[in-house]
């Protein structure tokens, strides 16, 4: 047993692991989940400005993905409506209704430049094996920007999950310059789908926002959608409206969607009601309210970690310095290298170095030569000479050799080194640079698409219980004993609505809370039945009438609830009493039938309930009289 113990504890961490790390929660450092990065990898690998076939870049990618191509194609599908990196043609579906998007046979896509300008960079990225060992993915991009707020991501793993909402581009460009120069910056979502939001909660990332649809209602005979609410499509949002409907949540007549590439779902209002009337409905009991919980969850070296937006900003703020540098240290490594190479070339012709080589019969002899010619010329190097700069001044054609232009050469000499300065004074100022980088990758951004859609207001919550109306009739059928809304005959008790809380009292004295019953049984002879708000039950003054079955002495007992736990049994007399009867009325007369003996000449009695105190809950009652009770006649209601 301990050994199958161990077999289950070792494979399932291992599952667990793969699931956050390998497909459920964002990468950090590029914002994209392992099939994104495999997308965008394969993209980058077959990009030559074209449109290729969803399907051949689906069967591309399944070189890195071991998944199949399902998920690749759902995968890209959504990341090319994200409208950043991917350029789509054809038919990707519908945002606003939900509709699929074709066979991948159908569609064709292509990268953008902008990707390669953020993620690309080779040299310094690093790559491992593909999971079958033929080919080489990276790790994950050295991004440049915090995609995982421009794209926003939602992923459920073992035991955790993420729900990171999309953020406006310009404004975390906006925001990591800020962070740059060391200025305060605040960042909100913003949604394709456009609508209000209330971001009073959004506590950086880690709350939570309240979104709704945006409305026109200027017709007071019609309301129209024309944006909506983040994680809603036209078609649940219709459904959504039209349960209300047939629930009589909201009152309308008709409705319609006319969407296409706008929302505009007409909702057409009966007579005697007006739009004004039906807006807070339809917040209440639709989608065109939704609160939104946000977990910003991400994988950081290696290991789940809750961050903010401000932390998030923080880090790519340092990450694009550190991204910048390394290129700039390449760039300037490469630029040396080319410096080196005309200098050796410019001397091995200037001062016929390959002249040397003409009388030489051996390869050594051959590489001596050119040695030994670069002797007197070793101040001029920028470093030793190597077999393999040997190797390529002696690749060099004759024809070269011969047109060889030394103006040419002094001149790339020049706008090496001129390079090599830039370099060196944008080393010395990363931060002005990382910000005017920013400044230049902006402007490449397409201005219409990728402006605020989502507005920010200040959104009063509407509850449904506010707004709904007491008109669901609760009956109460005394032959079968069921209480409920459902229940068809019998007489009715009150009104209530879906949300209210009802008390009822059963014939043994036994008081229970619930939901407003659709059915339940409380046997026959209820004592009464009341809503158990805070408000009504403290008007409501319980008189109950009980007995001791020993002495058959009778006791009156008057309280009010006042606390109480849901759908839990309690008992208004003592333990062991018999209840006569339970009253509401706050006054009333109620006859006692004493046992005859042989020395009680008087049986009957009759008692004002007002004259009997008012005590707690859990009090015991007050005796009637020191004698034994057979039964009680109460004065009916008027």
């Amino acid at each position: 047993m301990a050994f199958v113990n161990t077999i289950f504890d070792s494979n399932f961490i291992q599952y667990a692991s793969y699931v956050i790390r390998d497909r459920a929660i964002p990468e950090l450092e590029d914002g994209l989940k392992p099939v994104q990065r495999r997308i965008l990898h394969t993209l980058l690998e077959v990009d030559d400005g074209k449109y290729h076939k969803v399907a051949n870049v689906v069967g591309q990618c399944m070189k890195y993905h071991p998944h199949g191509d399902a998920s690749i194609y759902t995968a890209l599908v959504n990341l090319a409506n994200k409208e950043l990196f991917i350029d789509k043609q054809g038919n990707f579906g519908n945002l606003y209704t939900g509709d699929s998007a074709s066979a991948s046979r159908y569609i064709e896509c292509r990268l953008r430049p902008i990707a390669r300008d953020v993620l690309y960079n080779p040299k310094i990225t690093e790559y491992v094996p593909s999971y079958d060992g033929r080919s080489k993915e990276p790790v994950a991009f050295r991004a440049k920007l915090p995609l995982v707020l421009m794209l926003g991501a939602e992923g459920i793993a073992v035991g955790m999950s993420t729900k990171i909402l999309p953020h406006n581009v310009h404004e975390v460009i906006e925001a990591e310059r800020r962070c740059l120069r060391g200025e305060t910056f605040t960042l909100y979502p913003d949604f394709p789908t456009g609508g209000l939001i209330d971001v009073t909660d959004y506590r950086d990332g880690l709350g939570k926002i309240v979104t709704r649809a945006k409305m026109d209602t200027s017709d007071e005979k019609k309301i129209t959608i024309t944006e909506l609410p983040f994680g809603s499509t036209t078609e649940t949002i219709m459904d959504s409206i039209e349960k209300a409907a047939k629930n009589n949540k909201v009152k309308i007549a008709s409705i319609n969607d006319y969407t296409s590439d706008q929302v505009n779902i007409e909702i057409k209002l009966p007579r005697g009601v007006y739009s004004n009337e039906v807006v807070d409905a339809l917040y209440a009991f639709t989608e065109c309210e939704q609160t939104v919980y946000c977990n910003l969850l991400v994988i950081k070296n290696n290991m789940p970690v809750a961050l903010t937006v401000t932390d998030v900003i923080k880090y790519h703020a340092k990450q694009l310095v550190s991204v910048l540098k390394d290129e700039l240290l390449l760039e300037q490594k490469e630029q040396i290298e080319k410096l080196h190479l005309r200098t050796i070339e410019r001397i091995f012709v200037e001062e016929r170095i390959y002249k040397r080589i003409e009388q030489m019969k051996t390869q050594d002899g051959v590489v001596k030569a050119v040695k030994d010619g670069f002797v007197p010329f070793k101040k001029e190097l920028i470093r030793a000479l190597t077999d393999e700069d040997i190797d390529h001044l002696l690749k060099i054609p004759i024809r070269r050799i011969s047109l060889y232009d030394i103006q040419k050469n002094r001149q790339e000499v020049a706008a090496i080194n001129e390079r090599l300065k830039e370099i060196a004074k944008l080393l010395k100022n990363l931060t002005k640079y990382a910000i005017s980088w920013l400044d230049t990758i902006e402007a490449k951004l397409d201005g219409a698409a990728t402006e605020r859609r989502t507005a920010i207001t200040n959104i009063e919550t509407v509850a449904a219980k506010d707004i709904v109306k007491r008109d669901i009739p609760l009956r109460y059928d005394a032959q079968n004993g069921y209480l409920g809304t459902g229940v068809s005959g019998g007489t009715e008790q009150l009104r209530v609505t879906p949300y209210d809380r009802v008390l009822f009292v059963r014939r043994a004295g036994i008081f229970t809370v619930t939901e407003s019953p659709e059915k339940v049984f409380v046997g026959p002879g209820m004592f009464w039945c009341g809503l158990a708000d805070k408000e009504s039950l403290s008007a409501v003054l319980f008189t109950v009438i009980y007995r001791d079955p020993e002495t058959k002495y009778l006791f009156v007992k008057r309280c009010r609830v006042t606390g109480y736990i849901m759908n839990r049994d309690y008992f208004f007399a003592p333990d062991g009493k018999e209840v006569f009867h339970v009253d509401t009325r706050k006054n009333f007369s109620f006859t006692v039938h004493y046992e005859k003996t042989g020395r009680i000449k008087k049986l009957d009695e009759t008692f004002k309930a007002n004259a009997f105190p008012e005590k707690g809950f859990k009090a015991q009652g007050a005796r009637v009289a020191p004698k034994a009770v057979t039964s009680i006649d109460v004065e009916p209601s008027a």
